[in-house]
């Protein structure tokens, strides 16, 4: 089963690399990791999508908490919350078949960023589902590069509920 773990952290070198370690020196692999600054800057938020059962990932996380530098741990619901992925597609695209790969793009609500002689770089924003349909089409015209960052998530509703 995957979970998506939203992780706060304080904000200081070596914090990543000993959640990441913890994960790794028990087996799990990670699926999906992102992190970034908070509204604090004092704080990170490390996102982490991981294939687990339940228990096992109960232990890991017990053991997260006993890190110093470990602020909070959520296991987010997926019916409850909201992530989003970034994804950037270099596509073969020349001139007579452009109008095509634009039209996709256009279709997923995506950007052009590029434009060069015999392709074009889109970059799309969105849950995992949608890109994965966006990257089946555009594989069609021939995917030259792609480049794609980790599930960023947060719960839904205020953050005092």
């Amino acid at each position: 089963m995957q979970h998506t773990l939203s992780v706060l952290v304080e904000n200081k070198p070596g914090v990543l690399t000993r959640v990441t370690s913890l994960f790794a020196r028990r087996g799990f692999n990670i699926d999906s990791l992102a992190v970034g600054v908070t509204e604090d800057l004092t704080l990170s938020r490390i996102t982490l999508v991981v294939s687990a059962e339940d228990i096992p990932l109960e232990q890991i996380t017990k053991q997260l908490h006993k890190l110093i530098n470990v602020i909070k741990i959520q296991d987010l619901d997926p019916d409850s919350m909201i992530d989003r992925e970034l994804v950037l597609f270099k596509v073969n695209a020349v001139p007579d078949r452009r109008h095509e790969v634009i039209e996709i793009a256009n279709v997923f609500r995506a950007k052009i960023v590029d434009v060069g002689k015999n392709c074009l770089t889109i970059e799309a924003t969105g849950t995992a589902d949608k890109l994965a349909a966006m990257e089946d089409l555009l594989r069609a015209y021939g995917i030259k590069e792609l480049a794609r960052t980790g599930k960023i998530a947060l719960a839904r509703g205020s953050r005092d509920s």
